[in-house]
């Protein structure tokens, strides 16, 4: 019974419109990333960028290389909008993406990574068959169905990312409102609302309507009677968060997921403007590959609901040793600081050196590299083989000092342990990170 559901026939309106859309936003994406500068001052001017830990053999090109590299992704988003050449167009998007992705920490964001899951999804969706180029010239492609585990796939994938969004903050320093306080503090000189968002009353507005907002949208978008006043505030979120946080196009690509939650009869007919035939047969289509296809999407399901949960087998506190915070759905949630010096010793010789961190990183990337682990222990790694360049075998020592939240700065990497010859673990927790003071 359950995979006669699974595979009944729906209309794919809502699919198609989304395409379009979405196609749109990737472009404006990479598009934008050009002429923001933001390519220059991630990818361009760092004299290295920090890797994901494992994926070091991406590199950005050399030169204004990442500028045409974009220009590319771009290209390849405006095939995505019309349909042409779909699935190749969604495939290289997808690579490239997950490519600068990967290549790079310093600018970590986690609708960077849900932009990748969504890219890797969507080239596996029929979203090609109606109103696209490929349609139009192969009118086999044409079709205006899909099966209805498409339409599950993506309000379950929604489901996850914001019930972790919401359940991540119930810890005291959101609460009660402290971290939304501080993330509000520097928006004072905003235009006509600066001012008003460092009332106290608004600090808990904003802490209760996150929380509220992100554990029950997807159930009040998908019952009938609260679809409406649930996408109203909707747009409001996304469009607040879209003017204080300068997010790029991801609320609006989150607003535009809300087509799946409405009839596909007033998307087609509201949307697409019927121009496409609305589809409304009772079919079940089981299609040969119907066992591998339900192995599939339950492994996805496994990895995406587990692999947010694995900070909690790592020891101490997450806020603390940012082990399992990356892929976790824990969106702006914390404020790091840090005080970090890096001491280079050379074996066998009593010569030490206190690095000037300016000489090897960006502001951007010092910010980073002295309040996170992994950073610093990358740093440590790259010092090491700058000085085996020299023909000098080095260790490399770290003080460090963290504050969470505005708490008292407290030291944070063993002083004495070598990170230069530590072993990176990625499900461990790391013995040269000290315990945390944090309730």
């Amino acid at each position: 019974m359950l995979h006669k559901w699974f595979f009944k026939q729906v209309d794919n309106s809502a699919l198609i419109a989304f395409r379009i859309i979405f196609g749109l936003l990737i472009t404006l994406e990479a598009v934008g990333a050009i002429f923001t500068g933001w390519i220059r001052r991630a990818l361009i001017e760092p004299n290295f960028t920090f890797n994901f830990i494992g994926f070091e053999f991406l590199q950005p090109l050399p030169g204004n290389g990442m500028l045409f590299y974009y220009g590319i992704m771009g290209l390849f988003g405006v095939f995505v909008m019309l349909g042409f050449k779909y699935r190749f167009s969604i495939f290289c998007y997808t690579v490239m993406w997950a490519s600068v992705y990967l290549m790079q920490k310093s600018s970590y964001n986690n609708h960077y990574y849900l932009l990748m899951l969504l890219c890797g999804i969507m080239f596996f969706l029929p979203a090609h068959r109606y109103l696209s180029i490929d349609a139009w010239k192969k009118p086999d492609v044409r079709k205006i169905s899909m099966p209805q585990w498409v339409w599950l796939l993506i309000v379950l994938q929604l489901w996850i990312v914001y019930t972790y969004a919401s359940v991540a903050k119930f810890y005291p320093d959101w609460l009660d409102g402290t971290l939304p306080a501080m993330l509000m503090r520097g928006k004072a000189d905003f235009w006509l609302v600066g001012e008003i968002l460092q009332q106290n009353w608004v600090r808990y507005i904003i802490t209760y309507f996150g929380l509220i907002f992100d554990l029950l949208i997807i159930p009040a978008l998908l019952w009938k009677r609260t679809r409406m006043p649930a996408f109203i505030l909707a747009i409001f979120f996304h469009l607040f968060n879209s003017f204080i946080f300068h997010i790029g196009i991801f609320p609006y690509l989150s607003l535009a997921f809300c087509l799946f939650f409405f009839p596909s009869e007033k998307i087609n007919k509201y949307i697409l403007r019927n121009k496409k035939p609305f589809y409304d047969k009772e079919e079940i289509i089981v299609p040969s590959y119907k066992k591998p296809l339900i192995v599939a999407l339950a492994v996805w399901f496994v990895i995406q609901i587990g692999l947010p949960l694995r900070h909690w087998f790592f020891k101490d506190n997450v806020l603390w040793t940012e082990e399992g915070h990356r892929l976790s759905w824990r969106m702006m949630l914390r404020s790091r600081s840090g005080k970090t010096t890096f001491k280079v010793v050379e074996k066998g010789t009593t010569d030490t050196i206190h690095v000037n961190k300016a000489r090897y990183l960006t502001r951007k990337q010092m910010r980073s590299v002295t309040s996170k682990p992994d950073m610093m222990w990358q740093f440590a790694q790259h010092l090491k083989e700058d000085y085996a360049e020299k023909g000098k075998d080095v260790q490399v020592f770290v003080k460090s000092k963290i504050s969470i939240n505005g708490r008292p700065y407290e030291p944070f990497i063993d002083p004495k342990v070598d990170l230069a010859a530590e072993k990176w673990h990625h499900f461990k927790h790391h013995d040269w990170i000290l315990p945390s003071k944090l309730d």
